[in-house]
């Protein structure tokens, strides 16, 4: 399957669902795919410069215990949307699972939770949660 930004995405578990990359102009799941709507408006180096901003907005939220980010790969949203649990008791999700975001996994220090960070233009979100995505917690989520 031909891909716009050149990624290899033969170990995706969402492979019997997409209908390609190159095929749906960046819809393979039916939502954006976030790299190659990058790489279509300006190639590599868009895609490198909005991955660039994307870190540094992630690292200057000033999370104490969260390692720098340092690297952003595709996520599938079906994969990142986690439930989360609102104050009266209610769960909500976030993010669409057709879209494929910007992100990251950050094991949180001291502690056996980890960090999700995800993005795309509009929003950037940063939980925290359990093996498997146990028990998640919104930290930051704002709009860009």
């Amino acid at each position: 399957m031909n891909t716009i930004c050149g990624i290899d995405c033969s170990g995706c578990g969402m492979k019997e669902h997409c209908k390609g990359c190159a095929e749906t102009g960046g819809r393979p799941l039916g939502g954006v795919c976030i790299s190659a709507a990058c790489y279509q408006a300006g190639g590599e180096s868009n895609l490198a410069a909005y991955k660039a901003r994307l870190m540094a907005e992630f690292n200057g939220l000033g999370i104490a215990d969260m390692l720098p980010v340092t690297t952003l790969c595709p996520l599938c949203g079906a994969y990142v949307n986690l439930e989360y649990p609102l104050p009266n008791g209610e769960k909500i999700k976030l993010l669409d699972d057709a879209k494929i975001y910007l992100g990251y996994q950050l094991e949180k220090t001291n502690s056996s939770r980890c960090y999700g960070l995800v993005a795309d233009d509009t929003h950037l979100l940063v939980c925290e949660y359990g093996c498997n995505g146990a028990d998640p917690e919104i930290v930051v989520y704002k709009r860009r």
